[in-house]
């Protein structure tokens, strides 16, 4: 277990080391983890999980945002609502094939890094960060316009696995026996160790570029973006990292099995039905691996995370440098009869969110909703940079100085489909179709028990609904096909002279 210090002292403790501080501007260390959920050891989501780097990034002094909200639960939205620092009903970006450069705010607006490359910072950047998109010159934009240096990951495709242990059910594979009673074509899940060693491995190539950035000497502060592939599907990492779970001691996630009858549609039918997913591995009995497979995943990016944080101790940076770590979103593993991510239910809209400033020294759990959507005012105020007065985020620099700072921001995760609020207690979601969802998620921290129709709870219901945004801004009809080969794809090396700002 993690030591735990009184907050009071905590506050004395975090205040005294934070302006202790050199009061040059500090380097940011921003590291993005794809598709990552709470199953880690700091956030107890599963305990299971072995992720001894970031345990020791946490038992060495930071934040650990134990009720951290994305702002919208799927990659592409997600990051351009963190990077732009406005929500998606803000912006008209709700799914992935939507590109913010094309939403007129964004048009308008510098995205993070662009703000402090505005104000005297070297940025820099490898792996995903920003979500890729085709242009309309046939190339590709991985978000390379927004960084002073762009070192493109070494492939943006996936690791290659090895066929005789894959399973996968479009392939129609289970531990590399194809059958064709084991093919699911609808189903989106794959998972095995990988031909390559770790060394060989994507995310392995975007630790270790980063590990060398940090032996350089800058003339500048820098915002250092670093951008973890894994735990994104298919779930190729090398054995190793399936070695270290036991196949026989996986514990079973907790499902119930009529958890979404108790969400109906105007018409009183059930909301929801199980996914495709969620049938292929009930009918192969695959819940145990997959479970294993995600773990390793987990394990995998928490070692990428380790090289980059060892590097940063070792370096002439470590006294000056906030280090920012977060998954861009949730991720089901069978909870509401699913996988996959884009719901608006808590497994989904609650990733991982830690923040380390220079000279913490204890280990602050923190239960606040805060936003993802908070990072780009928040950090900007940190750096001492001009304040950005229309955000859609709220600076929770107070929260990170003394953890009992007044904060009365739930957190509001907007999709396709609907309206997340989220504060302490309850979690509110509103979908667009009409119906509705309320839970008490501390006694019912699974969201088992719709209390929507019970109407003891209409004032807190009233409550969470004034955080729902009035307006949703219409996606841009503007959008273009990725080229065949995307991933081998030329950047499209004109859209960084396109962003001009007032």
């Amino acid at each position: 277990m993690m030591k735990k210090t009184p907050l009071f002292l905590l506050y004395v403790l975090i205040c005294f080391s934070f302006f202790a501080q050199k009061q040059k501007q500090p380097n940011i260390l921003f590291i993005a983890i794809d598709d990552l959920n709470d199953w880690v050891s700091p956030l107890e989501g599963n305990k299971q999980a072995i992720t001894p780097n970031m345990d020791k990034l946490t038992k060495s002094g930071s934040m650990v945002f134990k009720n951290a909200i994305t702002p919208a639960p799927i990659c592409g939205p997600s990051r351009s609502a963190i990077l732009s620092g406005f929500l998606p009903s803000t912006s008209g970006v709700y799914g992935n094939s939507d590109n913010m450069l094309y939403s007129d705010i964004v048009k308008e607006n510098p995205t993070l890094p662009e703000y402090f490359s505005l104000n005297g910072y070297h940025t820099l950047s490898n792996g995903k960060m920003f979500h890729k998109h085709g242009t309309k010159n046939g190339k590709t934009d991985f978000g390379e316009w927004a960084f002073d240096e762009f070192a493109r990951a070494r492939r943006y495709n996936n690791d290659a696995a090895d066929k005789k242990f894959v399973t996968s059910s479009k392939a129609g594979s289970i531990n590399g026996v194809v059958k064709p009673e084991y093919k699911q074509k609808k189903a989106k899940l794959s998972w095995g160790p990988t031909k390559d060693k770790f060394e060989k491995t994507v995310d392995f190539g975007v630790a270790d570029w980063a590990r060398k950035q940090l032996q350089r000497d800058f003339d500048k502060p820098f915002f250092m973006s670093v951008g973890f592939i894994k735990p994104h599907l298919p779930w190729f990492v090398p054995k190793e990292f399936f070695d270290l779970y036991d196949i026989n001691k996986i514990e079973d996630i907790l499902i119930k099995e009529d958890d979404l009858v108790d969400i109906t549609d105007a018409n009183g039918k059930q909301k929801f039905k199980p996914t495709a997913e969620y049938k292929w591995i009930k009918k192969h009995n695959l819940n145990k691996e997959a479970t294993r497979a995600y773990l390793a995943n987990v394990s995998f990016v928490d070692k990428c995370l380790g090289i980059v944080m060892d590097a940063l101790e070792k370096s002439n940076h470590a006294d000056n440098t906030i280090v920012v770590i977060w998954g861009d979103h949730g991720w089901h593993l069978g909870e509401k009869q699913r996988y996959l991510k884009n719901t608006l239910w808590s497994e989904a809209v609650k990733p991982p969110f830690f923040v380390k400033l220079p000279g913490m020294k204890e280990t602050v759990i923190l239960k606040r909703t805060v936003s993802l959507l908070d990072l780009y005012p928040t950090l900007i105020n940190l750096a001492k940079l001009p304040k950005k007065e229309n955000l859609d985020g709220h600076d929770f620099s107070n929260l990170l100085k003394n953890p009992t700072s007044e904060w009365e921001y739930p957190g509001v995760t907007v999709s396709s489909e609907g309206t997340s609020v989220l504060s302490e207690q309850y979690h509110y979601i509103q979908y667009l179709s009409g119906e509705e969802e309320l839970y008490d998620v501390i006694k019912d921290p699974n969201e088992w028990n719709n209390l929507i129709s019970n109407s003891k709870y209409q004032k807190e219901v009233s409550a969470l609904k004034k955080w729902i945004p009035i307006k949703r801004k219409k996606a841009s009809k503007e959008r273009y096909g990725k080229p065949k080969n995307y991933v081998d794809a030329d950047q499209d090396e004109t859209i960084k002279s396109t962003r001009k700002f007032k």
